[in-house]
Protein backbone atom coordinates (compact mmCIF):
# COMPACT_ATOMS: atom_id res chain seq x y z
CA UNK A 1 0.00 0.00 0.00
CA UNK A 2 2.73 2.27 1.17
CA UNK A 3 4.77 1.74 -2.31
CA UNK A 4 1.74 2.25 -4.31
CA UNK A 5 1.34 5.77 -2.55
CA UNK A 6 4.59 6.83 -3.37
CA UNK A 7 4.97 5.65 -6.84
CA UNK A 8 1.64 7.92 -7.55
CA UNK A 9 2.70 10.83 -5.61
CA UNK A 10 6.12 10.54 -8.41
CA UNK A 11 3.38 10.39 -11.27
CA UNK A 12 1.49 13.24 -9.65
CA UNK A 13 4.32 15.78 -9.13
CA UNK A 14 6.71 14.26 -12.25
CA UNK A 15 9.92 14.43 -10.13
CA UNK A 16 12.09 11.63 -10.19
CA UNK A 17 12.47 8.86 -7.72
CA UNK A 18 15.89 9.17 -7.41
CA UNK A 19 16.58 11.41 -4.33
CA UNK A 20 18.94 14.62 -4.95
CA UNK A 21 21.35 16.82 -2.42
CA UNK A 22 22.09 20.51 -3.62
CA UNK A 23 24.36 23.07 -2.61
CA UNK A 24 22.88 26.36 -1.55
CA UNK A 25 25.47 28.72 -3.93
CA UNK A 26 25.42 32.52 -3.33
CA UNK A 27 25.65 34.04 -6.91
CA UNK A 28 28.36 35.88 -7.02
CA UNK A 29 30.93 38.18 -9.25
CA UNK A 30 33.45 35.16 -10.24
CA UNK A 31 35.30 33.95 -13.86
CA UNK A 32 34.61 31.06 -15.85
CA UNK A 33 38.08 29.05 -14.19
CA UNK A 34 36.61 29.08 -10.62
CA UNK A 35 33.12 28.36 -11.94
CA UNK A 36 34.66 25.14 -13.16
CA UNK A 37 36.27 24.63 -9.82
CA UNK A 38 33.28 24.50 -8.00
CA UNK A 39 31.47 22.53 -10.61
CA UNK A 40 34.47 20.02 -10.26
CA UNK A 41 34.72 19.99 -6.66
CA UNK A 42 31.12 20.19 -5.70
CA UNK A 43 30.84 16.73 -7.82
CA UNK A 44 33.98 15.37 -5.70
CA UNK A 45 31.82 15.81 -2.51
CA UNK A 46 28.74 13.85 -3.48
CA UNK A 47 26.52 16.88 -4.68
CA UNK A 48 23.80 16.55 -7.29
CA UNK A 49 23.74 20.31 -8.32
CA UNK A 50 23.48 23.76 -7.20
CA UNK A 51 20.77 26.16 -5.80
CA UNK A 52 21.79 29.41 -7.17
CA UNK A 53 20.91 32.16 -5.27
CA UNK A 54 20.73 35.44 -7.33
CA UNK A 55 19.73 38.83 -5.49
CA UNK A 56 19.35 40.42 -9.00
CA UNK A 57 17.31 40.23 -12.02
CA UNK A 58 18.11 43.37 -13.12
CA UNK A 59 19.60 43.48 -16.82
CA UNK A 60 22.50 45.60 -16.05
CA UNK A 61 24.00 43.32 -13.41
CA UNK A 62 26.11 41.71 -15.72
CA UNK A 63 28.16 39.59 -13.07
CA UNK A 64 25.58 37.86 -12.16
CA UNK A 65 24.04 36.72 -15.72
CA UNK A 66 28.08 36.05 -16.37
CA UNK A 67 28.11 33.69 -13.19
CA UNK A 68 24.81 31.74 -13.81
CA UNK A 69 26.37 31.07 -17.06
CA UNK A 70 30.01 30.19 -16.25
CA UNK A 71 28.40 27.76 -13.67
CA UNK A 72 26.07 26.03 -16.10
CA UNK A 73 28.74 25.84 -19.04
CA UNK A 74 31.08 24.35 -16.49
CA UNK A 75 28.58 21.18 -15.53
CA UNK A 76 28.47 20.28 -19.45
CA UNK A 77 28.95 16.62 -19.99
CA UNK A 78 27.86 15.41 -16.37
CA UNK A 79 25.23 15.13 -14.04
CA UNK A 80 25.70 18.01 -12.36
CA UNK A 81 22.38 20.06 -12.94
CA UNK A 82 21.42 23.90 -11.20
CA UNK A 83 18.35 25.59 -10.74
CA UNK A 84 17.25 29.65 -9.73
CA UNK A 85 16.64 30.12 -6.00
CA UNK A 86 15.64 34.06 -6.21
CA UNK A 87 16.41 35.73 -3.31
CA UNK A 88 13.03 37.56 -2.30
CA UNK A 89 14.78 39.35 0.74
CA UNK A 90 16.75 41.82 -1.56
CA UNK A 91 13.09 42.79 -2.73
CA UNK A 92 12.87 41.42 -5.80
CA UNK A 93 9.51 41.58 -8.43
CA UNK A 94 7.54 38.58 -8.81
CA UNK A 95 6.78 39.75 -11.88
CA UNK A 96 9.85 40.17 -13.42
CA UNK A 97 11.13 36.46 -12.25
CA UNK A 98 9.52 34.74 -15.44
CA UNK A 99 11.72 36.55 -17.64
CA UNK A 100 14.91 35.99 -15.92
CA UNK A 101 14.20 32.19 -15.42
CA UNK A 102 13.45 31.96 -19.10
CA UNK A 103 17.35 32.91 -20.05
CA UNK A 104 18.50 29.89 -18.59
CA UNK A 105 15.79 27.29 -18.35
CA UNK A 106 17.01 25.73 -21.63
CA UNK A 107 20.18 25.09 -20.61
CA UNK A 108 21.52 21.49 -20.32
CA UNK A 109 22.64 21.75 -16.91
CA UNK A 110 19.67 23.18 -15.82
CA UNK A 111 17.11 21.27 -13.13
CA UNK A 112 14.12 19.56 -14.10
CA UNK A 113 11.85 17.32 -13.58
CA UNK A 114 11.61 13.77 -15.71
CA UNK A 115 9.15 15.51 -17.58
CA UNK A 116 11.00 18.62 -18.13
CA UNK A 117 9.15 21.39 -15.93
CA UNK A 118 12.19 23.45 -14.37
CA UNK A 119 12.92 23.78 -10.87
CA UNK A 120 12.47 27.21 -9.15
CA UNK A 121 13.38 27.88 -5.47
CA UNK A 122 13.28 31.07 -3.19
CA UNK A 123 14.92 32.39 -0.13
CA UNK A 124 11.97 33.99 1.60
CA UNK A 125 8.54 35.44 -0.34
CA UNK A 126 6.46 34.18 2.31
CA UNK A 127 4.79 37.86 2.55
CA UNK A 128 3.89 37.51 -1.16
CA UNK A 129 0.47 35.79 -1.17
CA UNK A 130 -0.60 33.48 -3.35
CA UNK A 131 -2.45 34.56 -5.71
CA UNK A 132 0.12 37.30 -6.70
CA UNK A 133 2.44 34.06 -6.81
CA UNK A 134 0.16 32.40 -9.46
CA UNK A 135 -0.98 35.52 -11.68
CA UNK A 136 3.18 37.36 -11.66
CA UNK A 137 5.13 34.49 -12.01
CA UNK A 138 3.96 30.74 -12.80
CA UNK A 139 0.77 31.69 -15.18
CA UNK A 140 3.25 34.12 -17.16
CA UNK A 141 5.29 31.10 -17.30
CA UNK A 142 2.98 28.45 -18.75
CA UNK A 143 1.33 31.39 -21.08
CA UNK A 144 5.36 30.88 -22.26
CA UNK A 145 5.17 26.98 -22.61
CA UNK A 146 7.23 26.28 -19.39
CA UNK A 147 5.61 25.13 -16.38
CA UNK A 148 7.77 25.54 -13.16
CA UNK A 149 8.37 23.09 -10.67
CA UNK A 150 8.18 25.80 -7.29
CA UNK A 151 9.91 24.64 -4.75
CA UNK A 152 10.29 28.00 -2.59
CA UNK A 153 11.73 28.90 0.86
CA UNK A 154 8.29 30.38 2.57
CA UNK A 155 9.40 30.16 6.11
CA UNK A 156 8.73 33.85 6.50
CA UNK A 157 5.10 33.24 6.11
CA UNK A 158 3.40 34.08 9.59
CA UNK A 159 1.74 30.98 9.68
CA UNK A 160 4.74 28.82 8.58
CA UNK A 161 4.33 25.48 8.83
CA UNK A 162 0.68 25.15 9.89
CA UNK A 163 -1.40 24.66 6.42
CA UNK A 164 1.50 25.73 4.13
CA UNK A 165 0.08 23.46 1.67
CA UNK A 166 -3.45 24.51 1.94
CA UNK A 167 -2.21 28.65 1.62
CA UNK A 168 0.03 27.86 -1.12
CA UNK A 169 -1.58 25.85 -4.00
CA UNK A 170 0.71 27.36 -6.44
CA UNK A 171 4.14 25.65 -5.11
CA UNK A 172 4.70 22.03 -6.09
CA UNK A 173 6.80 21.28 -3.00
CA UNK A 174 8.83 23.65 0.17
CA UNK A 175 12.33 23.92 1.32
CA UNK A 176 12.80 25.58 4.70
CA UNK A 177 15.63 27.64 5.65
CA UNK A 178 15.50 28.68 9.21
CA UNK A 179 15.20 24.89 10.97
CA UNK A 180 18.39 24.35 9.75
CA UNK A 181 19.59 25.74 13.08
CA UNK A 182 18.27 25.73 16.35
CA UNK A 183 16.01 28.74 17.44
CA UNK A 184 18.10 32.13 18.62
CA UNK A 185 18.18 32.06 22.56
CA UNK A 186 20.14 32.62 25.58
CA UNK A 187 21.21 29.10 26.28
CA UNK A 188 23.04 26.21 24.54
CA UNK A 189 20.22 24.34 22.38
CA UNK A 190 19.99 21.40 20.10
CA UNK A 191 18.23 21.78 16.84
CA UNK A 192 14.84 20.71 16.16
CA UNK A 193 12.98 18.74 13.04
CA UNK A 194 9.38 19.46 14.65
CA UNK A 195 9.09 22.16 11.21
CA UNK A 196 10.59 19.58 9.19
CA UNK A 197 8.40 16.74 10.26
CA UNK A 198 5.46 18.58 9.83
CA UNK A 199 6.15 19.96 6.29
CA UNK A 200 6.78 16.38 5.25
CA UNK A 201 3.80 15.01 6.52
CA UNK A 202 1.42 17.73 4.94
CA UNK A 203 3.51 17.83 1.84
CA UNK A 204 3.21 14.01 1.42
CA UNK A 205 -0.42 14.42 2.19
CA UNK A 206 -0.77 16.78 -0.61
CA UNK A 207 1.21 14.97 -3.19
CA UNK A 208 4.08 17.44 -2.88
CA UNK A 209 7.78 17.32 -1.78
CA UNK A 210 9.84 18.31 0.91
CA UNK A 211 13.23 19.54 0.71
CA UNK A 212 15.07 19.55 4.26
CA UNK A 213 17.61 22.16 4.83
CA UNK A 214 21.37 21.11 6.17
CA UNK A 215 23.99 23.38 7.69
CA UNK A 216 26.69 23.20 10.02
CA UNK A 217 26.06 26.37 11.93
CA UNK A 218 25.71 30.56 11.39
CA UNK A 219 28.16 33.38 12.15
CA UNK A 220 27.99 37.08 10.93
CA UNK A 221 29.88 39.87 12.18
CA UNK A 222 29.05 42.81 9.85
CA UNK A 223 27.36 45.18 12.62
CA UNK A 224 24.30 47.43 12.43
CA UNK A 225 22.58 44.33 14.15
CA UNK A 226 24.20 41.65 11.85
CA UNK A 227 26.65 40.42 14.50
CA UNK A 228 25.16 36.48 15.55
CA UNK A 229 25.78 33.48 16.48
CA UNK A 230 23.67 30.32 15.49
CA UNK A 231 24.64 26.85 17.92
CA UNK A 232 27.22 24.73 15.69
CA UNK A 233 28.78 22.38 18.13
CA UNK A 234 27.24 19.59 16.68
CA UNK A 235 24.19 21.08 14.49
CA UNK A 236 25.74 19.53 11.22
CA UNK A 237 25.81 15.61 12.34
CA UNK A 238 22.75 16.13 14.43
CA UNK A 239 20.55 17.34 11.08
CA UNK A 240 22.29 14.20 10.07
CA UNK A 241 20.16 12.23 11.79
CA UNK A 242 17.30 14.16 11.33
CA UNK A 243 17.37 13.76 8.00
CA UNK A 244 17.65 9.93 7.71
CA UNK A 245 14.93 9.77 10.64
CA UNK A 246 12.79 11.63 8.63
CA UNK A 247 13.35 11.03 4.87
CA UNK A 248 12.72 14.07 3.03
CA UNK A 249 12.72 14.09 -0.37
CA UNK A 250 15.56 16.36 -1.10
CA UNK A 251 18.17 17.84 0.64
CA UNK A 252 19.87 21.34 0.65
CA UNK A 253 22.99 21.82 2.14
CA UNK A 254 23.10 25.71 3.54
CA UNK A 255 25.57 26.18 1.88
CA UNK A 256 28.50 26.16 -0.71
CA UNK A 257 29.75 29.47 -0.29
CA UNK A 258 28.06 32.19 2.04
CA UNK A 259 30.98 33.39 3.39
CA UNK A 260 28.96 36.37 5.39
CA UNK A 261 26.67 33.88 7.30
CA UNK A 262 30.50 31.53 8.11
CA UNK A 263 28.60 27.83 6.57
CA UNK A 264 30.29 27.45 3.44
CA UNK A 265 31.36 24.06 3.20
CA UNK A 266 33.23 24.57 -0.58
CA UNK A 267 34.84 27.65 -1.84
CA UNK A 268 34.62 31.24 -1.97
CA UNK A 269 36.19 33.47 -4.11
CA UNK A 270 37.83 37.25 -3.33
CA UNK A 271 35.45 38.50 -5.82
CA UNK A 272 32.36 37.41 -4.11
CA UNK A 273 32.91 38.96 -1.24
CA UNK A 274 34.50 42.46 -2.33
CA UNK A 275 33.18 45.69 -0.98
CA UNK A 276 32.45 43.88 2.35
CA UNK A 277 33.80 42.75 5.46
CA UNK A 278 33.24 39.27 5.53
CA UNK A 279 36.61 38.28 4.61
CA UNK A 280 37.70 39.80 8.23
CA UNK A 281 36.49 36.50 9.88
CA UNK A 282 36.31 34.42 6.90
CA UNK A 283 39.52 34.43 4.75
CA UNK A 284 41.93 31.86 6.00
CA UNK A 285 38.74 29.71 7.82
CA UNK A 286 38.73 26.86 5.28
CA UNK A 287 35.87 24.82 5.99
CA UNK A 288 36.26 21.70 3.14
CA UNK A 289 37.30 19.63 5.65
CA UNK A 290 33.55 18.89 6.31
CA UNK A 291 32.80 17.68 2.96
CA UNK A 292 34.76 14.69 4.49
CA UNK A 293 31.79 13.53 6.04
CA UNK A 294 29.50 15.39 3.95
CA UNK A 295 29.97 12.93 0.84
CA UNK A 296 29.43 9.61 2.95
CA UNK A 297 26.19 10.90 4.23
CA UNK A 298 24.98 11.70 0.47
CA UNK A 299 25.56 8.73 -0.06
CA UNK A 300 23.83 7.30 2.54
CA UNK A 301 20.75 9.59 2.28
CA UNK A 302 20.65 8.05 -1.48
CA UNK A 303 20.35 5.09 -0.50
CA UNK A 304 17.38 5.09 1.94
CA UNK A 305 19.61 4.63 5.41
CA UNK A 306 18.05 5.50 8.37
CA UNK A 307 20.25 6.16 10.58
CA UNK A 308 23.49 7.76 11.18
CA UNK A 309 24.47 3.90 12.20
CA UNK A 310 24.49 3.10 7.87
CA UNK A 311 26.50 5.81 7.03
CA UNK A 312 29.98 3.97 6.00
CA UNK A 313 33.40 4.34 4.73
CA UNK A 314 36.46 1.82 4.23
CA UNK A 315 38.50 3.95 6.45
CA UNK A 316 38.04 6.37 8.76
CA UNK A 317 36.92 9.90 7.27
CA UNK A 318 35.43 13.08 9.17
CA UNK A 319 36.31 16.34 10.77
CA UNK A 320 36.88 18.04 13.71
CA UNK A 321 36.15 22.05 14.59
CA UNK A 322 36.50 24.64 17.20
CA UNK A 323 36.29 28.06 17.48
CA UNK A 324 39.44 30.23 18.16
CA UNK A 325 38.31 32.10 20.60
CA UNK A 326 37.08 31.13 23.95
CA UNK A 327 33.68 32.90 24.91
CA UNK A 328 34.89 34.67 27.86
CA UNK A 329 36.35 36.80 25.54
CA UNK A 330 35.21 40.49 26.84
CA UNK A 331 33.75 41.02 22.88
CA UNK A 332 31.83 37.79 22.50
CA UNK A 333 28.82 39.78 24.39
CA UNK A 334 28.63 41.82 21.29
CA UNK A 335 27.15 38.81 19.20
CA UNK A 336 23.73 38.11 19.45
CA UNK A 337 22.84 34.55 20.78
CA UNK A 338 26.65 34.32 22.75
CA UNK A 339 25.09 32.39 25.27
CA UNK A 340 24.04 29.92 23.30
CA UNK A 341 28.06 28.81 22.41
CA UNK A 342 30.57 26.28 24.43
CA UNK A 343 34.02 25.78 24.72
CA UNK A 344 34.20 22.91 23.18
CA UNK A 345 36.45 20.90 20.10
CA UNK A 346 33.82 19.12 18.30
CA UNK A 347 33.94 16.17 15.89
CA UNK A 348 32.07 13.93 13.04
CA UNK A 349 33.62 10.77 12.57
CA UNK A 350 32.80 7.83 9.95
CA UNK A 351 34.27 4.70 11.59
CA UNK A 352 33.89 0.88 9.34
CA UNK A 353 34.08 -0.93 12.25
CA UNK A 354 33.55 -0.56 16.17
CA UNK A 355 37.40 -1.37 16.27
CA UNK A 356 38.38 2.31 17.33
CA UNK A 357 39.08 4.78 19.76
CA UNK A 358 38.47 8.41 19.45
CA UNK A 359 40.89 10.92 20.84
CA UNK A 360 40.39 14.75 21.47
CA UNK A 361 43.09 17.27 22.15
CA UNK A 362 42.97 20.91 23.29
CA UNK A 363 46.57 22.29 24.08
CA UNK A 364 48.25 18.83 23.60
CA UNK A 365 46.02 17.83 26.53
CA UNK A 366 43.64 14.78 26.17
CA UNK A 367 40.57 16.09 27.13
CA UNK A 368 37.95 13.42 25.91
CA UNK A 369 38.56 9.28 24.50
CA UNK A 370 35.58 7.58 22.92
CA UNK A 371 35.49 4.00 22.08
CA UNK A 372 34.20 4.39 18.14
CA UNK A 373 31.13 2.52 16.22
CA UNK A 374 30.05 1.58 12.70
CA UNK A 375 29.18 4.46 11.09
CA UNK A 376 29.25 7.91 11.96
CA UNK A 377 30.38 9.13 15.32
CA UNK A 378 30.12 12.85 16.75
CA UNK A 379 30.15 14.39 20.17
CA UNK A 380 31.23 17.99 21.39
CA UNK A 381 33.90 18.03 24.01
CA UNK A 382 34.20 20.47 26.96
CA UNK A 383 37.66 21.49 27.38
CA UNK A 384 38.29 24.14 24.25
CA UNK A 385 41.87 25.88 25.79
CA UNK A 386 43.73 29.05 25.17
CA UNK A 387 47.22 27.92 23.20
CA UNK A 388 48.00 25.49 20.20
CA UNK A 389 47.18 21.78 20.24
CA UNK A 390 44.09 21.33 18.84
CA UNK A 391 43.62 18.02 17.40
CA UNK A 392 41.93 14.36 17.14
CA UNK A 393 43.47 11.42 16.78
CA UNK A 394 41.67 7.58 15.53
CA UNK A 395 43.49 4.54 16.86
CA UNK A 396 42.63 1.12 15.63
CA UNK A 397 42.22 -1.86 18.02
CA UNK A 398 45.93 -2.17 18.28
CA UNK A 399 46.42 1.72 19.71
CA UNK A 400 48.08 2.57 16.34
CA UNK A 401 47.20 6.29 15.00
CA UNK A 402 45.63 5.43 11.65
CA UNK A 403 44.20 8.94 11.28
CA UNK A 404 44.56 12.10 12.33
CA UNK A 405 43.60 16.48 12.22
CA UNK A 406 45.39 18.96 13.68
CA UNK A 407 44.36 22.72 13.77
CA UNK A 408 46.41 25.03 12.34
CA UNK A 409 45.44 27.88 14.52
CA UNK A 410 45.80 28.78 18.17
CA UNK A 411 42.50 29.54 20.35
CA UNK A 412 42.81 32.74 21.81
CA UNK A 413 41.27 34.36 25.63
CA UNK A 414 41.03 37.97 23.96
CA UNK A 415 40.34 38.99 20.34
CA UNK A 416 44.06 40.19 18.69
CA UNK A 417 41.49 42.78 16.38
CA UNK A 418 39.63 45.13 18.63
CA UNK A 419 37.40 45.58 15.74
CA UNK A 420 36.50 42.20 15.39
CA UNK A 421 35.24 39.02 17.89
CA UNK A 422 35.76 35.87 15.47
CA UNK A 423 34.13 33.02 16.30
CA UNK A 424 34.06 31.77 12.87
CA UNK A 425 34.97 27.24 13.13
CA UNK A 426 38.75 26.43 12.52
CA UNK A 427 37.37 23.10 10.31
CA UNK A 428 40.16 20.29 9.79
CA UNK A 429 39.38 16.84 7.98
CA UNK A 430 41.27 13.73 8.61
CA UNK A 431 44.48 12.75 7.13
Amino acid sequence: MLATVFFSLLALTGRSASKAVFAHYMVGSMNSSEAAQDVTDAIAAGFDGFALNTHSISSSDTWNTDAITYLLDAAEGTSFKMFLSFDMSWGLDVSGLPAFLLQFSNHSQYYTTDDGRPWVSTYDGGTTDNSEWESSFYQPLVDEGVTPFFVPDFDDWSGYPTGFFDTFTVVDGAFSWESAWPSAGTTPANVSDSVDSTMVEDAHAAGKIYMMPLSTFQFKYLGSGQDWYRIGETNLPERMAQILSLQPDYVEVITWNDAGESHYVGNFWPQQIAGTDEGDYADGFDHTGWQQVIKPFITAFKNNATDVSQISSDSPVGTFWYRTLLTSASCSSTISNYQEAEDAVNYAVVLPSDDYTIEVYSNDQLIGSFSGVAGLNYDSVPGLQEGSGQSIQILDGSGNVVASANGTKDVLSESSDSSMCNWNYEVVGLS
